[in-house]
């Protein structure tokens, strides 16, 4: 018998001592502890730059502040119930919720099958990549100002339709309470969907070609190889993206209602993430617009979470 194959107690007698189960679990115990001192500096930033403004936005939401270094007094739940009282307030939820219905699901649909058709490879391929990215390159204030040279009252859009005879079509769309909104989604889809489709063919080179080509072989089409092999194996990369759209939207949309209609006419383009700048910023009143802030945050987590669960894979 080789010292190999001997028993553990016999090999132990025989001189091959184990270490001691004391001296491991110290071993362990050290190299735990010298990788939490070198995550200490990441945990730090954490709880200063992410929980720290967390928390204030909490805490200023339960005060009747009208700026950030004027004296304040403790208010409790009052800018909460000034908040579900206002009818501003409604219209802005409202078109929240409208503008996430319709942008979410559209982008993300489209830029999946636009990212589709670029994993296949068409003619020209490089080149579509770089005209669908070119639109998420460009900072906002340049893509309103694109916007608003297409649909001010003699902008491009007007004179085309004047010049086809279609003169009653023509409107002032930035100004006309039933484009208005619909114009900050169109804003927000031309500069998404080009985006998410370098995303999705990205993603997609990480399935089979042998997969889909079987697929292929079985008799479906691309349509049915889109939707039925190729998305449902990319659920759970889906459900991210939606997700993060979800939170795009919702949270940044202030900046492109700011330059184009600010919230008008009336409230027909306000949003709620432009409503706590409109309440902060110009109409100083930062108790209210935290209090929209706690409400957007919750709605947020929320809304991502229950996306998630939807979307996330299954395999």
């Amino acid at each position: 018998m080789t010292l190999g194959t001997m028993p553990a107690a016999a090999r132990s007698l025989s001189g091959g001592a184990q270490p001691a189960p004391g001296r491991n679990m110290k071993a362990a115990r050290r190299r735990r502890n010298a990788a939490s001192l070198f995550t200490l500096p990441a945990f730090v930033w954490y709880i200063i730059f992410l929980i720290g403004p967390l928390v204030s936005v909490f805490v200023l939401s339960l005060r009747n502040n009208t700026t950030l270094i004027a004296p304040s007094d403790w208010v409790g739940f009052s800018n909460f119930e000034r908040v579900f009282a206002d009818k501003e307030f409604w219209a802005a939820f409202g078109n929240t919720a409208l503008q996430i219905a319709v942008v979410v699901p559209v982008m993300v649909l489209l830029g999946f099958m636009l990212g589709y058709y670029l994993f296949l490879k068409p003619p020209f391929t490089g080149a579509l990549r770089i005209i669908f990215f070119t639109s998420s390159l460009l900072s906002v204030s340049t893509k309103a100002m694109i916007f608003y040279a297409l649909l001010a009252p003699d902008g491009l859009v007007n004179q085309v339709l004047r010049g086809v005879g279609l003169d009653a079509f023509a409107t002032s769309w930035l100004a006309n309470k039933a484009t208005a909104l619909p114009v900050i989604m169109a804003v927000d889809l031309w500069s998404g969907i080009g985006f998410l489709a370098i995303l999705f063919s990205a993603q997609l080179t990480s399935v089979s070609g042998e997969v889909i080509e079987a697929s292929r072989i079985d008799g479906c089409g691309h349509w049915r190889s889109m939707w039925h092999v190729a998305f449902g194996m990319l659920q759970g990369f889906v459900g991210v993206v939606a997700m993060l759209q979800f939170l795009w939207t919702l949270f940044l949309s202030a900046t492109t209602v700011l330059l184009l209609t600010k919230g008008g006419p009336g409230t027909s383009s306000q949003t709620l993430s432009y409503l706590i700048y409109s309440k902060a910023f110009e109409q100083s009143d930062i108790g209210y617009s935290q209090a929209v802030g706690v409400i957007l945050f919750i709605t947020g987590l929320l809304g991502a979470i229950g996306i998630r669960q939807i979307l996330r894979s299954r395999v």
